[in-house]
C-alpha cells in the first residue's frame, strides 16, 4: 500500500476512534483505574478482543460491496433492519445525552461557567447541529485527525511521567473488586458496555466509509479499509489502557473518589493530568479533553442523522435515497428528534453525570449480542462477495464473541431483574 493511498484512506477509522474515545475512555477507563487499580486491565483487553470482529465487519462490508450495513441488513431480511431500528431508537437518546453531559461538564469547568449542566448541554447540542448542517462530513473528517493526535500525545506523556512518579496506593484506602458486590458488578457491566465503544458504531463506520469515498472519489480496497480501521482500533485500546493507568496512579488508594457531577469530574480529570505533566500543560490538556468529548458528541449526532433516514426509508420502501432534498429534510428531522429526546432525559431523568453514563453504557451492553449477530449474518450472507467473506478462523472468533456477549447479557438481566 503506497503512502498516498494510506493518506487518502485514513479517515473513517479515525472517525470511529473519535466516537469511541470519549465516555468509555475519559470517564469509564479512568474510573476503573481510580476505583480498582490495575485490576481491570485484563477485562479491558478481553472486551476489546471479543468485540473486534463485529467492528471489523463494517469496513469489510462497505469496502467489498460499496454499501453500508443498513443495506446489508435489508438483504438478509426485513426483520433485521426493523430489529436494528428498534435497537437504535431504544439507545440513541441515552447515548447522546451521556456524551453531551460529559462535554458540558468539561465546558463548565474549563470556562468557569455556572450555568446548569442541562442548559450547557442544550447549547452544545445546538452548536453541534449547526456544524454538521454547514460543514458536513469534510469538517468532521479533518477535525478528528487533529483531535486524536493531541489527545494521544498528551496521554502518553502523562502516563510516562506518572509511571516515573510511581504507583503507591495506601492500603487503608485501596479497595478490591468483588464479584459478589452489586456496586462492583454494576460498574463492570457499564464498563464493558462501551469498551471500546457501543456496537452501534460499527454501522456508523460503514456510512463514514461510503462518505469518504464520495468526498475523495477514491474507493478503498478491502486491504486499505481494514488497515484504516485497525489503526483506529489499536489506538483506542492503547488510549484506554493509558486512561486506566492514570486513574490507578493518581486516584487509586488515595481516599479520593471521582465526583458523580460533570463539572467536578472534569476538574478532577484535568488535575490528574497536571499532577503528572505539570501545571504548565493545563491548557493543552484542557483543550485535548474538551475537543475529544466534543468530537464524540459531534460524531454521535452525525452518525444518527445519517443512519436513521436510510433505516426508515428501507423499512417502508425497497430503495434508499441519497443526495435529495427529501433526504436532507429527513436528516434534519432526525437531528431534532435526537436532540429533543436527549434533552428530555437530561432535564427530567438525570440524577447526575454518573447515572446518565451508566444508564447509556448498560443499555448498550444488553443490546450488543443482537447487533453482533446481525453483523455476522451480513458478512457471511450469499450476497457478500466470496473473496471478502470472513475466513473460518474469523468466523470462529466471531462466534466466541457472540457467546461471551450473550452469556454476560443473560447473566446481567437475570441478576438485575430476577435475583
Amino acid at each position: 500500500m503506497s503512502k498516498i493511498n494510506i493518506l487518502k484512506t485514513l479517515g473513517p477509522g479515525l472517525l470511529w476512534a473519535g466516537a469511541a474515545v470519549g465516555v468509555s475512555h475519559l470517564v469509564q477507563s479512568t474510573r476503573a483505574g481510580a476505583s480498582y487499580g490495575f485490576y481491570f486491565i485484563g477485562l479491558l483487553l478481553l472486551a476489546n478482543f471479543l468485540k473486534y470482529p463485529f467492528f471489523e465487519f463494517a469496513p469489510r462490508y462497505a469496502a467489498a460491496t460499496g454499501k453500508n450495513l443498513i443495506e446489508g441488513y435489508k438483504k438478509i431480511g426485513k426483520w433485521a433492519i426493523i430489529l436494528y431500528a428498534l435497537l437504535t431508537i431504544s439507545t440513541m437518546f441515552a447515548i447522546q445525552a451521556a456524551v453531551t453531559v460529559v462535554t458540558a461538564g468539561l465546558v463548565g469547568n474549563i470556562f468557569h461557567i455556572n450555568l446548569n449542566v442541562s442548559v450547557l448541554s442544550a447549547v452544545i447540542l445546538v452548536i453541534t447541529m449547526i456544524i454538521l448542517i454547514v460543514g458536513k462530513f469534510s469538517v468532521l473528517d479533518k477535525l478528528i485527525k487533529f483531535i486524536i493526535i493531541i489527545l494521544s500525545i498528551t496521554t502518553i506523556i502523562a502516563v510516562v511521567n506518572g509511571l516515573i512518579i510511581g504507583y503507591n496506593p495506601q492500603t487503608e484506602f485501596a479497595s478490591d473488586f468483588r464479584w459478589n458486590n452489586a456496586i462492583d458488578l454494576a460498574f463492570l457491566i457499564a464498563f464493558i458496555g462501551w469498551m471500546p465503544a457501543p456496537l452501534d458504531i460499527s454501522v456508523w463506520h460503514s456510512f463514514w466509509t461510503i462518505a469518504k469515498k464520495r468526498e475523495t472519489g477514491h474507493a478503498p480496497s478491502l486491504k486499505e479499509a481494514l488497515f484504516d480501521f485497525n489503526v483506529g482500533y489499536i489506538g483506542t485500546v492503547i488510549l484506554a489502557l493509558g486512561f486506566l493507568t492514570l486513574g490507578a496512579l493518581f486516584m487509586y488508594g488515595t481516599g479520593e473518589e471521582f465526583s458523580s457531577k460533570g463539572v467536578a469530574f472534569a476538574g478532577q480529570l484535568i488535575e490528574m493530568f497536571t499532577q503528572s505533566i505539570g501545571s504548565w500543560a493545563y491548557f493543552i490538556i484542557a483543550i485535548a479533553a474538551l475537543t475529544t468529548m466534543f468530537s464524540t458528541t459531534l460524531t454521535c449526532m452525525d452518525a444518527y442523522s445519517r443512519v436513521l433516514p436510510s433505516t426508515t426509508k428501507l423499512i417502508f420502501t425497497n430503495q434508499d435515497t441519497t443526495n435529495t432534498e427529501t433526504r436532507r429534510k429527513t436528516i434534519l428531522f432526525w437531528m431534532l428528534i435526537l436532540v429533543s429526546g436527549a434533552l428530555i432525559l437530561l432535564l427530567f431523568f438525570m440524577k447526575n453525570m454518573k447515572f446518565m453514563v451508566d444508564l447509556a453504557t448498560s443499555i448498550s451492553f444488553v443490546t450488543a449480542p443482537a447487533l453482533a449477530v446481525l453483523n455476522y449474518l451480513v458478512v457471511t450472507d450469499n450476497h457478500m462477495p466470496e473473496k471478502a467473506r470472513p475466513k473460518l478462523w474469523l468466523k470462529a472468533y466471531a462466534w466466541l464473541g457472540i457467546a461471551f456477549l450473550s452469556a454476560f447479557s443473560i447473566f446481567y438481566i437475570f441478576w438485575r431483574f430476577i435475583l
